[in-house]
């Protein structure tokens, strides 16, 4: 999934915000509870509040995220 996000984040630079956790950081123990963590990968979609717009367990097509991403930002 790793190339994936980082097509979507190089053609959404400037419009969406990506962010990555270390899940063997333990840092990161708080955001994962949170979000509701579960497996890697598990790629969330988060509106500016940290609200979840939608998230994806796994390997995902490319076109489901984009389509998501699309949508929140009224494209």
């Amino acid at each position: 999934m790793a190339p994936v996000v980082h097509r979507l984040e190089s053609d959404f630079a400037g419009q969406v915000k990506f962010s990555y956790l270390d899940i063997d950081d333990p840092a990161t123990e708080r955001f994962k509870k949170a979000l509701g963590y579960r497996v890697q990968p598990h790629i969330f979609l988060l509106d500016a509040s940290g609200n979840i717009l939608g998230q994806w367990v796994g390997g995902t097509d490319e076109a489901v995220i984009r389509d998501a991403i699309q949508t929140a930002l009224g494209q």
